[in-house]
Order: structure tokens, then C-alpha cells, then sequence
């Protein structure tokens, strides 16, 4: 083995690692020359389905609220500090990237102890306190955007996305994705989707659109979440096509699909820019630093997306009538979000991986 890539707990730090290690695999990187470290939670399922080695510690995050829980997380970490190091010098390991989140802490504590060189990415605006601490060690760090807080000497790559949006072409895939979803030629297409927090207060505005809507006609692509398609069955309406999809897998049809989308603000903004797709972003104020209103602020200034904060959900039908239907509006939203997209910083990271290997 010669790579370690440690990613773990949600989506936004587990599929830019997994983008990293098909980056490597791109490059001509073994698979069996990969691991990755992670707890028990989404890691521990995506990249053994991937065909990768996953090396599984005991992880948790400090609590945010007084509980003793907290006492006892130095000796957790000190535990995963101790199993990392070992697997890294029994297996000969010379580099190791951490995607952020709690297994960082430990992966670049054993890494700087092997004397292994050390690199980190953010994924947010806003750094979180394991990368704070962690780009401390790291050979280099890498952001995802060019004025990423508490992270000043790391350098602007992007945040990794995966192999469908490395060379995103909407053209060749549209026609695909119209079929998969049964869309109708020439009416706009409005994608929707809320990630595995918060989509609740997006989903309760789409039914108020829905159940409103007095405009011209279009047509909604909403990925509602397995748990929510139940309750987004019951509302339909004459000049609205509302395709109801509890789970996509393959984003790029997503997209391709889409000529605008409503999403929050988490990782999902890397392939909104990756597939040049105009968006209206509704920061989640959950997570550390409430960092998706940073991320989202990045697009808006950018002119790639219109933030619109939770509050103003009950304006989300005129800001749809806006720009749906204006075909310069869509034109100028792709053209800023292609000129701000990083499609290719998964190999970028993995690049410097590889250089200090040799």
C-alpha cells in the first residue's frame, strides 16, 4: 500500500475522498495501493462497495453541547492515533491526505509521527477545527475556494468531485436524462434537492410553489429523499410536471436534466459549478460555522446562483418565474459557473500525493 486517504461521517468529506482515490486510480495508481480510514458510518459502506480497502477505527466528533462524552474523546483519539500509525509503517505507506472532519485529528497525528508526508483538504468556505489544526502538519493543504477562512497559506484547487463531472458535456447527456425522467421537449426543467440535512424547509416550499403557481408551465425534477416521497405524492397541479424521485445515483443525468436547481449549499455546490448549472442556494445553518452561507455567498458573487435564505422561501415562486424562463438570465448564471468550476482538483490533490511519493 502506498496512499492513505481518511474521509469519514457525512457525504460532503466521504465522495471528495472517493473522488481523490479515482483521481489516483485515473493516474495509474493501483487500487490495491489505496486504503481509506474512516469510523463506521457512510465510509464504511461507500468505499468497500468501490472495490477499495478501508482500514475501520473507533471515531467521534466533539459533542457541541456539556456531556461527559467529551472527557473520554482524547482517549478515542489517542486509540485511532495509534492503530493509523501502525497500519502506516507496517504497510509502508508514503502519503496520506485528510479530508477533514474528526478522523483527521488522528490520521495527521500518525502521519507527521511516521515522518509520512501529510497533505489536507477543506471542503467549505470556512474551515472546520480538525483542518484549523491539522494544515498545521500538512506538506500542503487545499481548499475549495480561493478565500477559505482559517486556512491562509492553503492553495486554491477546488473541492474534489466525481469521474461523471470531470469532463461534464450537458449536450450528450440530456437526451438520456429527458428519457429517464419521461421530461417533456422544450418546457424548463427545475431540479430540486436537499441533501441528507435539512431538506424539510425546501420540500415545504416546493409544495407551496407547486400548490400556488399561476405562471406558464415547466417541469420539477425533486430528489425529496427516501424518507419525504411519501408526503410529496399528494400535490399536483395542471401547469406543473412534478417528477418525484426518492434517490438518484447518477447526478450528471441529474443535471443534464436540469436548467435550473434548488439545493442547499454543502458539497453539492463543486458539481453545480463542475456542470455549469444556474442555481438558487438556500444555506443550511447547520454544521460547524454555518459554512454553507459562505459557500453559497462564493457562487452568488460569482453570479453563478442566487442565495436565498430560509427565511425568504416564501418568495421562491417569483424568483423561479425570474429566471426560468429567461434564457440570458440561465446563459449568464452557466457562463459565471463555468468560469469559478474546478472540475479537475480531485487530480490535482492526487498529483502532489503522487510527487511526494517519488
Amino acid at each position: 500500500m502506498t496512499y492513505v486517504i481518511a474521509a469519514a461521517g457525512t457525504g460532503g468529506h466521504v465522495y471528495p475522498g472517493l473522488s481523490v482515490g479515482e483521481a489516483l486510480l485515473d493516474l495509474g495508481v493501483a487500487r490495491e495501493s489505496i486504503t481509506f480510514v474512516g469510523g463506521n458510518r457512510l465510509e464504511a459502506k461507500v468505499y468497500p462497495d468501490e472495490g477499495f480497502s478501508f482500514f475501520e477505527v473507533e471515531l467521534r466528533g466533539l459533542q457541541r453541547s456539556l456531556t461527559p462524552r467529551n472527557l473520554t474523546l482524547p482517549a478515542v483519539v489517542m486509540k485511532a492515533r495509534s492503530r493509523i500509525y501502525e497500519m502506516i509503517v507496517e504497510s509502508d505507506v508514503k502519503a496520506v491526505l485528510g479530508m477533514g472532519g474528526y478522523v483527521t485529528i488522528p490520521t495527521g497525528s500518525a502521519a507527521r509521527r511516521a515522518g509520512v508526508p501529510f497533505f489536507n483538504a477543506e471542503q467549505n468556505a470556512e474551515a472546520g477545527l480538525a483542518n484549523k489544526i491539522a494544515s498545521r502538519w500538512a506538506a500542503r493543504s487545499f481548499v475549495s475556494f480561493p478565500d477559505t477562512g482559517g486556512m491562509p497559506d492553503a492553495e486554491w484547487v477546488g473541492n474534489p468531485v466525481r469521474a461523471p463531472f470531470w469532463s461534464f458535456d450537458r449536450e450528450s447527456l440530456r437526451l438520456e436524462a429527458a428519457r429517464k425522467y419521461q421530461l417533456t421537449p422544450n418546457v424548463p426543467v427545475l431540479g430540486v434537492f436537499g441533501g441528507s440535512l435539512g431538506a424539510g424547509a425546501i420540500n415545504e416550499a416546493i409544495i407551496r410553489l407547486v400548490s400556488e403557481w399561476e405562471g406558464r408551465a415547466f417541469q420539477i425534477v425533486h430528489l425529496t429523499g427516501e424518507r419525504n416521497i411519501a408526503e410529496m405524492m399528494s400535490v399536483d397541479q395542471a401547469t406543473v410536471r412534478w417528477i418525484r424521485v426518492a434517490f438518484e445515483e447518477s447526478m450528471e443525468t441529474f443535471y443534464a436534466a436540469c436548467d435550473l436547481v434548488i439545493a442547499r449549499a454543502g458539497g453539492a455546490v463543486a458539481e453545480l459549478t463542475a456542470s455549469s448549472t444556474p442555481s438558487i442556494l438556500v444555506p443550511g445553518e447547520f454544521g460547524s460555522a454555518g459554512h454553507q452561507s459562505g459557500n453559497a455567498r462564493f457562487l452568488s458573487d460569482a453570479g453563478a446562483a442566487i442565495t436565498l435564505p430560509e427565511s425568504g422561501l416564501g418568495g421562491l415562486g417569483g424568483l423561479v418565474n425570474s429566471i426560468l424562463f429567461s434564457d440570458p438570465a440561465l446563459d449568464e448564471m452557466r457562463e459565471a459557473a463555468n468560469r469559478i468550476a474546478r472540475p479537475r482538483a480531485a487530480h490535482a490533490i492526487a498529483a502532489a500525493m503522487m510527487k511526494a511519493t517519488a
